[in-house]
């Protein structure tokens, strides 16, 4: 399995007790992440062999005693993963250091700890000078720098591979400048062309601008938009442009089911306190900034209103539902536009009643 922050396939002897990762571009982490549990442990215990904790709510002897446990669901490894930001956690009590250097002294067989902390360290924090004392065979400490230029591309190229496509470097220079370098947000453009493009082996410049570009972000918006507030008929004429312009029917469907998942995931953020308000909404919608001022916290405002007001149950029924529309729209002749509009009939009818499910 390749890795590109190893840049070179995972391989056991890469597997070492404790992973600790630092810097701005965590997302390299969270593919690492994913990259270790493909490789170490089977597709039926994934779920329940992959942990993660923060210090918000846990401490580290807590965290040390579960990983000198045994799992509950046998599997010949499993991944703990603890989750720090700037500010927090950077200090170590002499009860913190001794359980933490006892525990690395003697790790626990096939269990991997993976600690990730999301932005600028100091080097001298007790934390960063902890584990950079630990031995090469026990940690291994890497810092995850933005992706720039020539790093960038390369990440691009990898991601589109592993979909099975190619991209011409025009294509993802534009890319580059339509999104800017945050991995999160480019991984996420990258799986809505891959849709696009189809049975198509390559992407192009035209398909990234006609995705990407000003003019179908703005369509989408105005979906999203018309979703957040459940204007029936504005929803259906967004829908109707869309189709209009020739745009996929999986690619519309996207861009609804994508709307649903950002509002899911914002209530798990929530829920496991692993994010502030703030940090969600700049991640979930990076092109809505601050700076905006009123229409900044407009926007923000109106997010969570809807966050808060569709339950866990409300929004994996809706996702049901669009993936039936998926599959009729694979496996049958019947118009795909109109299963959307009867979608978003029910689901505006709904929500002006008060509910979903």
């Amino acid at each position: 399995m390749s890795s590109f922050l190893l840049g070179r396939d995972l391989d056991e002897k890469d597997i070492v007790p404790c992973f600790f990762f630092h810097g701005e571009e965590s997302f390299l982490a969270e593919e690492f992440i994913q990259e270790l549990k493909g490789y170490l442990i089977s597709p039926e215990v994934q779920d329940y062999n992959i942990e993660r904790f923060n210090l918000d709510d846990n401490s580290w002897m807590e965290i040390i005693d579960l990983a000198r446990t045994i799992p509950f669901f046998l599997s010949a490894w499993r991944i703990i993963v603890v989750e720090l930001a700037k500010g927090q956690g950077e200090s170590l009590s002499a009860t913190e250091k001794s359980v933490l250097s006892d525990y690395f002294d003697s790790p626990s067989n096939q269990t991997v700890l993976v600690v990730l902390f999301s932005g600028r360290i100091r080097r001298n924090s007790a934390l960063f000078r902890f584990f950079s004392s630990l031995p090469k065979s026990v940690v291994t400490v890497k810092e995850l720098k933005p992706l720039k230029e020539r790093a960038l591309l390369a990440w691009m190229d990898g991601k589109i591979a592993a979909m099975g496509k190619t991209a011409t470097l025009e294509a993802e220079k534009r890319i580059e400048e339509l999104i800017g370098s945050d991995l999160r947000s480019v991984n996420s453009e990258l799986d809505k062309l891959v849709t696009f493009v189809g049975e198509k082996n390559v992407i192009e410049l035209d398909d990234v601008n006609q995705v990407s570009g000003w003019a179908k972000t703005f369509l989408e918006w105005e979906m999203q938009e018309s979703l957040e507030k459940a204007e029936l008929e504005k929803s259906l004429i967004v829908l109707n442009n869309l189709f209009k312009e020739g745009i996929r029917p999986e690619f519309i469907l996207g861009i609804i089911v994508r709307f649903y998942r950002e509002i899911l995931l914002a209530k798990l953020w929530l829920k496991e306190k692993e994010k502030d308000r703030k940090d969600i909404f700049r991640q979930l919608k990076p092109h809505i900034h601050e700076g905006y001022g009123t229409f900044y916290r407009s926007k923000f405002q109106e997010f969570f209103d809807l966050v808060e007001k569709l339950s866990i149950k409300d929004i994996n029924y809706i996702l049901k539902e669009l993936g039936k529309i998926d599959l009729r729209i694979k496996t049958s002749d019947a118009s795909a536009q109109t299963m959307l509009e009867s979608f978003l009939y029910d689901y505006c009818r709904l929500r002006k009643q008060g509910g979903i499910t």
